[in-house]
Protein backbone atom coordinates (compact mmCIF):
# COMPACT_ATOMS: atom_id res chain seq x y z
CA UNK A 1 0.00 0.00 0.00
CA UNK A 2 2.81 2.42 0.84
CA UNK A 3 4.32 1.92 -2.63
CA UNK A 4 1.04 2.92 -4.26
CA UNK A 5 0.77 5.97 -2.00
CA UNK A 6 4.38 6.91 -2.77
CA UNK A 7 3.79 6.72 -6.54
CA UNK A 8 0.64 8.85 -6.29
CA UNK A 9 2.51 11.24 -3.98
CA UNK A 10 5.41 11.51 -6.43
CA UNK A 11 3.08 12.50 -9.26
CA UNK A 12 0.87 14.99 -7.42
CA UNK A 13 3.13 16.55 -4.78
CA UNK A 14 6.53 14.95 -4.30
CA UNK A 15 8.29 16.08 -7.43
CA UNK A 16 7.38 19.75 -6.96
CA UNK A 17 8.24 19.76 -3.27
CA UNK A 18 11.54 17.99 -3.88
CA UNK A 19 12.45 20.57 -6.51
CA UNK A 20 11.83 23.29 -3.92
CA UNK A 21 14.12 21.56 -1.44
CA UNK A 22 16.80 21.05 -4.10
CA UNK A 23 16.62 24.74 -5.04
CA UNK A 24 16.99 25.71 -1.38
CA UNK A 25 19.89 23.26 -1.04
CA UNK A 26 21.71 24.68 -4.05
CA UNK A 27 21.23 28.21 -2.73
CA UNK A 28 22.57 27.19 0.67
CA UNK A 29 25.56 25.40 -0.86
CA UNK A 30 26.47 28.46 -2.94
CA UNK A 31 26.74 30.47 0.26
CA UNK A 32 29.68 28.62 1.81
CA UNK A 33 28.72 29.13 5.44
CA UNK A 34 25.29 27.53 4.98
CA UNK A 35 26.49 24.23 3.48
CA UNK A 36 25.09 22.20 6.45
CA UNK A 37 21.67 23.65 5.62
CA UNK A 38 22.13 22.60 1.99
CA UNK A 39 22.95 19.06 3.03
CA UNK A 40 19.85 18.95 5.26
CA UNK A 41 17.77 20.32 2.40
CA UNK A 42 18.99 17.60 0.01
CA UNK A 43 18.21 14.97 2.67
CA UNK A 44 14.66 16.29 3.04
CA UNK A 45 14.27 16.42 -0.77
CA UNK A 46 14.69 12.63 -0.81
CA UNK A 47 12.10 12.35 1.93
CA UNK A 48 9.75 14.65 -0.01
CA UNK A 49 10.01 12.36 -3.04
CA UNK A 50 9.17 9.11 -1.22
CA UNK A 51 7.75 9.81 2.29
CA UNK A 52 5.52 6.84 3.05
CA UNK A 53 7.30 4.15 5.04
CA UNK A 54 9.67 6.67 6.63
CA UNK A 55 9.32 9.03 9.55
CA UNK A 56 11.18 11.78 11.37
CA UNK A 57 13.10 11.13 14.60
CA UNK A 58 15.07 13.43 16.87
CA UNK A 59 18.84 13.05 16.83
CA UNK A 60 20.05 12.53 20.39
CA UNK A 61 23.39 14.19 19.56
CA UNK A 62 21.80 17.47 18.43
CA UNK A 63 22.75 20.38 20.60
CA UNK A 64 22.50 24.14 20.83
CA UNK A 65 24.12 24.68 17.43
CA UNK A 66 21.27 22.88 15.71
CA UNK A 67 18.79 25.17 17.48
CA UNK A 68 20.68 28.26 16.31
CA UNK A 69 20.90 26.77 12.82
CA UNK A 70 17.17 26.08 12.79
CA UNK A 71 16.43 29.73 13.55
CA UNK A 72 18.62 30.80 10.61
CA UNK A 73 17.03 28.14 8.39
CA UNK A 74 13.54 29.30 9.38
CA UNK A 75 14.33 32.80 8.16
CA UNK A 76 16.21 31.80 4.99
CA UNK A 77 14.12 28.95 3.58
CA UNK A 78 11.89 27.27 6.15
CA UNK A 79 8.91 29.58 5.91
CA UNK A 80 8.86 29.39 2.11
CA UNK A 81 9.05 25.60 2.08
CA UNK A 82 6.28 25.37 4.70
CA UNK A 83 4.10 27.62 2.54
CA UNK A 84 4.83 25.26 -0.36
CA UNK A 85 3.57 22.34 1.71
CA UNK A 86 0.38 24.21 2.61
CA UNK A 87 -0.26 25.29 -0.98
CA UNK A 88 0.29 21.72 -2.17
CA UNK A 89 -1.92 20.23 0.58
CA UNK A 90 -4.98 22.35 -0.21
CA UNK A 91 -5.76 20.81 -3.63
CA UNK A 92 -5.00 17.34 -2.26
CA UNK A 93 -7.70 17.75 0.38
CA UNK A 94 -10.26 18.54 -2.33
CA UNK A 95 -10.35 14.96 -3.60
CA UNK A 96 -11.11 11.96 -1.42
CA UNK A 97 -8.09 10.05 -2.72
CA UNK A 98 -5.80 12.98 -1.92
CA UNK A 99 -6.78 13.35 1.75
CA UNK A 100 -4.05 10.97 3.06
CA UNK A 101 -1.56 12.79 0.85
CA UNK A 102 -2.68 16.16 2.21
CA UNK A 103 -2.28 14.90 5.76
CA UNK A 104 1.21 13.61 4.94
CA UNK A 105 2.00 16.98 3.41
CA UNK A 106 1.00 18.79 6.59
CA UNK A 107 3.05 16.33 8.68
CA UNK A 108 6.15 17.41 6.73
CA UNK A 109 5.81 21.05 7.78
CA UNK A 110 7.74 20.68 11.09
CA UNK A 111 10.83 19.27 9.35
CA UNK A 112 10.60 21.94 6.66
CA UNK A 113 10.68 24.60 9.38
CA UNK A 114 13.36 23.06 11.62
CA UNK A 115 15.39 20.33 9.84
CA UNK A 116 18.57 20.35 11.91
CA UNK A 117 18.63 17.89 14.80
CA UNK A 118 16.22 15.57 12.98
CA UNK A 119 16.82 12.30 11.21
CA UNK A 120 14.71 10.50 8.61
CA UNK A 121 14.37 6.81 9.51
CA UNK A 122 12.26 3.87 8.33
CA UNK A 123 8.99 3.48 10.25
CA UNK A 124 10.21 0.13 11.59
CA UNK A 125 13.07 1.87 13.47
CA UNK A 126 10.95 4.67 14.94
Amino acid sequence: MKTILNVIWLIFAGLWLALGYVAAGILCCVLIITIPFGIASFRIAGYALWPFGRTIADKPSAGAWSTIGNVIWLIVAGIWLAIGHIVTAIPLFVSIIGIPLGIANLKMIPISLMPLGKDIVPVSRA
